[in-house]
């Protein structure tokens, strides 16, 4: 095998597929990317054998050929060889890759090609195309709320679900960790979708958010009940589904919320941000106090001390107080892009509600905590 590519574009495919790569892995293959290179072009891939991810490159393919090696260092070559270079990747046998740029001359070891698992990039059941703004907005306003204990897996990445009615159909995504709950919704128009019930994992839905911030265009998804296939530009990315049973959430969305308060988004939230400095570590809870068209707010440690602060709000004035971890409330009013924010409330051991009033398309839930 012989190329010559442009540095430029080699770091840029690199930086895509060496983030699929497991730095810890007990096979080794697994750490490194295949390199084929075809007529006009070259194919990297990597797979952590849970998720994959190809990626096509057009460049100067003197002699064809297939190698694998190790994907970090091949990636910490190029990203230091100066902006503009050209560079040439050369392999005789398979078992080492010369790489040259200018003075610099690397040789680096490989693995047996026939050694790295075959990646199946075949189309699915279920496919369907989606705006990649669309498509970035559901992870978005979701997946902070995604739960990171592993002994509830199910819980461990975004909900996608189609929702019918009579004349349309829904889009949605949904996470929570069992302490909030974050749901936002597209009305789907490209036409009679049947998609499964999917979860997608956190890994997975990190590296389809970083690939869709260098795309505008539409992306096309394939889709079964244990495989995703993402077709992004000239990359796909392959990913195993979440093989459990999402919780029924519609069961712990309030329907007696009827105290609402209405606030400037970006008052409370640094209201919020101020008076939680002082809370434990630990609890990281602030005390929401209410009153006629005032919410006060409050946090005690017996470590640090304690801190207060009023803030005006519309409120009718039934008197009510609810405790909240300030962490998660942060997160989700960080969601909200509206100047105003609204929370309805029932009392202080239930959940509440909080949505952004321009964006009906998002909804959120925040079980209270004990303060």
């Amino acid at each position: 095998m012989k190329i010559s590519i442009d540095r430029n574009s080699l770091l840029n495919t690199l930086s895509h597929v060496q983030n699929v790569v497991e730095r810890r892995n007990t096979v080794p293959i697994l750490s490194n990317i295949l390199i084929d290179a075809k007529s006009n072009n070259i194919v990297l891939s990597a797979t952590d054998m849970d998720l994959s991810i190809t990626e096509t490159i057009v460049c100067s393919v003197i002699e064809e050929g297939s190698i694998t090696t190790a994907a970090l260092t091949l990636f910490e070559i190029v990203r230091k060889t100066p902006e503009g270079s050209e560079i040439e990747l050369i392999s005789n046998d398979g078992s080492k890759l010369s790489v040259r740029s200018g003075k610099s001359k690397f040789s680096l070891s490989c693995l047996p090609k026939d050694d790295f698992p075959k990646i199946d990039n075949l189309s699915l059941e279920s496919e369907f195309s989606i705006q990649s703004e669309i498509l970035k907005k559901m992870i978005d306003k979701t997946k902070f709320a995604i739960s990171n204990e592993e002994t509830r897996y199910y819980l461990n990445g975004i909900y996608f679900h189609i929702i019918k009615t009579e004349d349309r159909s829904i889009l949605r995504s949904v996470a929570t960790d069992g302490h909030r709950l974050a749901k936002f919704e597209h009305e789907f128009t490209g036409g009679d979708l049947n998609l499964p019930g999917i979860i997608i994992p956190k890994k997975t839905i990190n590296e389809v958010r970083k690939l869709l911030e260098e795309n505008s265009e539409e992306i096309k998804i394939s889709v079964n009940e244990s495989k995703i296939i993402f077709f992004i530009d000239n990359i796909v990315l392959t990913s195993k589904l979440i093989d459990g049973s999402f919780p029924d959430y519609e069961k712990v969305i309030p329907k007696n919320n009827d105290k609402e308060m209405f606030a400037k988004t970006s008052l409370i939230y640094e209201a919020i941000d101020r008076v939680s400095t002082v809370s434990s570590e630990k609890s990281k809870s602030v005390k929401l106090s209410l009153s006629e068209n005032i919410a006060s707010l409050s946090s005690n440690s017996a470590e640090t001390g304690s801190g207060a602060e009023d803030l005006e709000v519309k409120y009718p004035g039934e008197k009510i107080e609810i405790g909240y971890n300030a962490k998660y409330l942060l997160e989700i009013i960080n969601q909200i892009d509206g100047e105003e924010v609204n929370f309805k409330l029932f009392d202080s051991s239930s959940p509440s509600i909080i949505q952004d009033l321009k964006d009906h398309s998002t909804l959120y839930i925040l079980m209270p905590m004990r303060v």
